[in-house]
């Protein structure tokens, strides 16, 4: 059986078509097209809470708290709420060009006790990140570090941040150090005990099933015990969060000379209680923002990881 060679440079038989030249193909990088899906399913997120129930419920939250404040205080003249600021009254020393007591949002020191305090939390919560992260990896994956350490931090844990502040005191001979040491402890106590339960709650399957592929440990460290307990690390940082803002408040009124806890605990000693109302609200805005933005930051790590595994 012969086999026939074709010349390509012999003419094509009449009505059979030419073969065209094959044209190069342009590469387009898949980077734009992955950013414009990522703001289209934002937007379409973003959509679907506008339409959904969420927004009015919690607007009727919002209302529902102002109305009976509105009504005990302003209306009503409960003896429990008799020396409490009225709504109206807040509202329009927060709101004042020239405040009666000096704080509002036209004023520069509103935003300084506000910067002060927002800048000590971040540097505890950073301490707190970067020590209690690494603490309770280990101590969940290492089982001797963790049967040396684990008592000694079952002991200083429940120990109430108040008490910690004449030793906070001597440590630390400074207006910041006090402060900002009684924040993070409370902060980094929360995030190594997460941390620690997300290594325990990690499937020891998945662990037995990585050696079994030869994995060192090293490997099964980095690849499967740190994104194990990651949903638990962030749970634990938004949590460290919150209980930051509680016990730099504690922090600023005993040790410190600025700040929204001591701008609380000095309004009171001079009875501006409007003031008192402005930065308690400051500090729950402030710490629902901060709060918010970790989950987001969560959100989206475990969305990248979860891509960075579909696609090998």
């Amino acid at each position: 059986m012969s086999t026939r060679q074709t010349d390509p440079d012999a003419p094509t038989v009449s009505g059979a078509p030419a073969p065209s030249p094959r044209l190069p193909v342009e590469s387009h990088s898949a980077e734009p097209v992955a950013r414009l899906k990522r703001n289209h399913v934002f937007a379409y997120r973003l959509k679907r809470w506008i339409l959904s129930p969420r927004p009015l419920l919690m607007l009727l939250g919002f209302a529902l708290f102002f109305f009976f404040w509105l009504l005990a205080v302003d209306v009503f003249h409960v003896w429990r709420f008799r020396y409490m600021p009225g709504l109206k009254e807040v509202i329009q020393e927060w709101t004042s060009k020239k405040p009666q007591f000096g704080i509002s949002i036209f004023t520069s020191e509103y935003y300084a006790h506000t910067w002060i305090s927002l800048r000590r939390v971040l540097i505890a919560f950073t301490l707190a990140l970067g020590l209690g992260v690494p603490l309770g990896l280990f101590m969940g994956w290492w089982r001797k570090f963790r049967e040396y350490t684990f008592p000694v931090f079952e002991i200083l844990r429940p120990i109430p941040i108040l008490a910690w502040v004449p030793l906070a005191i001597l440590m630390f001979r400074s207006e910041e150090g006090p402060v900002i040491y009684l924040t993070f402890l409370s902060a980094f106590f929360v995030t190594t005990l997460n941390t620690l339960l997300g290594v325990q709650s990690i499937d020891r399957d998945l662990i037995r099933a990585a050696y079994c592929l030869g994995s060192t440990p090293r490997d099964v460290f980095r690849h499967v015990v740190i994104p194990g307990a990651m949903p638990y690390i962030f749970i634990g940082l938004q949590i460290a969060m919150g209980v930051a803002w509680f016990s730099l408040v504690a922090g600023e009124m005993v040790a410190g000379r600025l700040g929204l806890g001591y701008l609380v605990n000095s309004a009171y000693t001079t009875a501006r209680y409007p003031t008192i109302v402005i930065a308690m609200f400051t500090l729950g805005f402030v710490g629902w923002l901060s709060s918010a933005l970790i989950r987001l930051v969560g959100d989206r790590l475990m969305q990248y990881r979860a891509r960075m595994l579909s696609t090998g």
